[in-house]
This record gives C-alpha cells, sequence and structure tokens, in this order.
C-alpha cells in the first residue's frame, strides 16, 4: 500500500520558520518528482514547490521563492519543505505528492500519490 505522510506542521508567528517532512513508503519513489501544495479555506489547491526525480531540479510557487526550500533524502525516501519568514497568507492545510515520472508538473492533476495533510497556521 502506497503511503505518503506529512508531519511538521502546527502554529508559529509571523517570521518564524517551520518544517515540513513527507515520507513515503509502499514502494520506492526515488525515481519520482515529488511536489508540496497548499489549501487555504474557500481557496484552490495551490503548487508550493517541487523537486526533479533525480534531485537536481526544484521548482517554485511565486509567492514562497526565496523563502521556501525543497529538498529530498532518497534514502528514507523523504522530502522536506524548509519555510522560513511565515506569513499569515501562508496558512494552509499543506500537502505533499509523487507523480510517476522524473518531472514537476505545476498542476496538482499530474499527481498520482497524495498525502493527508499537514495544518500550518501563521499568526500576525
Amino acid at each position: 500500500q502506497v503511503q505518503l505522510v506529512e508531519s511538521g506542521g502546527g502554529l508559529v508567528q509571523t517570521g518564524e520558520s517551520l518544517r515540513l517532512s513527507c515520507a513515503a513508503s509502499g514502494r520506492t519513489f526515488s525515481t519520482y518528482a515529488r511536489g508540496w501544495f497548499r489549501q487555504a479555506p474557500g481557496k484552490e489547491r495551490e503548487f508550493v514547490a517541487g523537486i526533479s526525480g533525480s534531485g537536481d531540479i526544484t521548482y517554485y510557487g511565486e509567492s514562497v521563492k526565496g523563502r521556501f526550500t525543497i529538498s529530498r533524502d532518497n534514502a528514507p525516501n523523504t522530502v522536506y519543505l524548509q519555510m522560513n519568514s511565515l506569513k499569515p497568507e501562508d496558512t494552509a492545510v499543506y500537502y505533499c505528492a509523487a507523480r510517476g515520472s522524473d518531472v514537476v508538473k505545476y498542476g496538482s492533476r499530474w499527481y498520482d500519490y497524495w498525502g493527508q495533510g499537514t495544518q500550518v497556521t501563521v499568526s500576525s
């Protein structure tokens, strides 16, 4: 059974940092592109960051460029999202995803596997 499990969410104040983790199990994801998305109440799911299967190409949504960093460690099949300088508008449920290709896509419909989400709340 394929599973993606996020962790690391929580409540922080403006300007603080959080590090999200996404552990994969059930199959080897070492060649799969991985992504982070987020969804705030009443809004569509938004691409946050993506990393290629090889780990050498990364992509970021405009609103998080320069503040968030995605990385991966294929040994434990885990992807991370380091979030710095957090703002109230970063408040959302964050989801990790994987797709059966080493190429990152910005659209959520391209991803085959999803985690259950972890809440990030940034207070002002």
